[in-house]
């Protein structure tokens, strides 16, 4: 009986241990994701293809670089969330020489404010934690797609370049200096520690 009752609360704190990873995900987010999922179904065959819509490669880097794509793919999924929106069917009035019944058409409009609600809800939920969580990325962001739209046919643009070169170059150079430093001065730190408790 106590092998029973141990196994039964190593159980419990085992189960309660795994769900610290995913708790950002409340229940009712989950079931409006799973309700979106039966509105927008595909194939197995599709959706395990291989190729997923975000690569995970770039949440193998350093924090810094995490944090700078997951602000990217929130941004993402607030513009595809936004043109889901936009694709539903908009709610019309009923007419008398329509061909659906009043049933169907019913039914119609309420799985599509349905999933009009739930999009919205997710919606909200991806701008609270960008806004919140990513504004620094957000504005970096931003930055970086002005530097996709540098004019570079321009000769004023690319005088301005040059004269602005030697600053950026010497900006970039002892960036990359000062985080080789903070790299050793860690390295250094530790070793010490180590050594001092060893």
């Amino acid at each position: 009986m106590v092998a029973m009752a141990r196994a039964v609360v190593c159980l419990f704190l085992w189960l309660s241990v795994c769900q610290v990873r995913s708790s950002h995900i409340n229940v009712e987010m989950n079931r409006t994701i799973q309700n979106l999922l039966q509105h927008y179904k595909i194939r197995n065959v599709e959706r395990f293809d291989g190729k997923p819509v975000f690569s995970r490669n770039a949440l193998a880097g350093k924090m810094e670089m995490k944090k700078l794509f997951m602000g990217a793919v929130l941004e993402t999924y607030e513009k595809l969330i936004d043109k889901m929106l936009k694709q539903l069917p908009t709610s019309s009035p009923q007419t008398t020489g329509s061909n659906d019944g009043p049933a169907s058409s019913v039914t119609a409009a309420d799985a599509s404010g349905d999933v009009r609600t739930g999009l919205k809800y997710i919606l909200n939920k991806i701008k609270m934690l960008r806004q919140h969580r990513y504004r620094e990325q957000g504005v970096l962001l931003q930055e970086l797609q002005t530097l996709q739209h540098i004019q570079m046919d321009k000769h004023v643009v690319q005088s301005k370049a040059l004269w602005e070169l030697p600053w950026l170059y010497e900006e970039a150079s002892s960036l990359s200096d000062e985080m080789q430093r903070r790299r050793r001065r860690r390295r250094q730190t530790r070793r010490l520690k180590s050594q001092l408790s060893g």
